[in-house]
């Protein structure tokens, strides 16, 4: 495996209460988008942190974030040399969070920086809880979308014998001790469904909310590009989803 190590810019003296991690792969465009949009809705909560986890992106971005988050008070950077995969870039940021509160969601503005906040009030109405796991559910997508959505998602609750609907629906917000859980999670865009799994496992409080999931402004998504990655998607969904299965049956017998 590569060495871990990384930049960190803009560190704040204080933790915040919730850290949400961004992983930005070719993301130049969207960045300033994203940190002016969360500016105006955010600005000034000092409670809320974003951490952009540059991950080994091959544009300009790392250029980008240097000369924009000096700008912006509640976000930070943590640099990623070599992509690895979606999902170790996330894990390397959630290792780096330092607030009781912890998540991600995407940095391509297909998530709207404003469902960042709508979760974090679910979390504060239901008292800060520590066994609560809130998730969004992607309304409004496109027909095949949706279809493609439903169709992995019947499959993954039949073949996983819980309900897991809507698997990479974005934000997903959580309390840190669940993350500290976790062992051996994928480092691939299985990382979803391995958090909502093992959300369900832990009998967690599970709130979803209604998110809206526009098409990207700038970019191209690192998967979804016609019917071929769909099918690669899937294929590397259900491996994995083969692997913990097996996984969590050894582990069982040995218990």
């Amino acid at each position: 495996m590569i060495s871990d190590a990384r930049d960190v810019i803009s560190l704040p003296s204080q933790s915040p209460t919730f850290t949400v991690v961004m992983p930005c792969y070719n993301e130049s465009k969207n960045i300033p988008l994203l940190l002016s949009r969360f500016a105006k809705i955010a600005g000034g909560d000092t409670a809320v942190q974003l951490l952009l986890v540059d991950n080994g992106s091959t544009d300009d971005s790392s250029s980008v974030l240097a000369s924009q988050l000096p700008q912006y008070s509640f976000a930070r950077s943590l640099r990623v040399p070599v992509n690895q995969g979606y999902g170790f870039g996330i894990l390397e940021g959630l290792r780096a969070c330092q607030s009781d509160f912890i998540g991600w969601t995407h940095a391509d503005m297909q998530t709207d920086p404003s469902d960042i906040l709508k979760a974090i009030e679910l979390v504060k109405g239901a008292g800060y809880a520590s066994d609560i796991y809130v998730k969004g559910l992607r309304r409004g997508r496109p027909l095949a979308d949706s279809f493609f959505t439903g169709g992995m998602s019947i499959f993954e609750t039949c073949f996983m014998g819980t309900n897991l609907w809507d698997i990479n629906a974005q934000p997903n917000i959580f309390h840190r001790s669940f993350f500290q859980s976790w062992k051996e999670p994928p480092t691939d865009f299985a990382l979803d469904l391995y958090a909502y799994y093992m959300a369900r496992q832990k009998n967690l409080n599970i709130v979803r909310f209604d998110v809206v999931f526009p098409p990207r402004i700038h970019g191209e998504s690192k998967w979804n590009t016609g019917f071929k990655s769909k099918l690669k998607f899937i294929k590397r969904t259900i491996d994995f989803s083969i692997k913990l299965k097996s996984a969590l049956s050894h582990s069982s017998k040995e218990v």
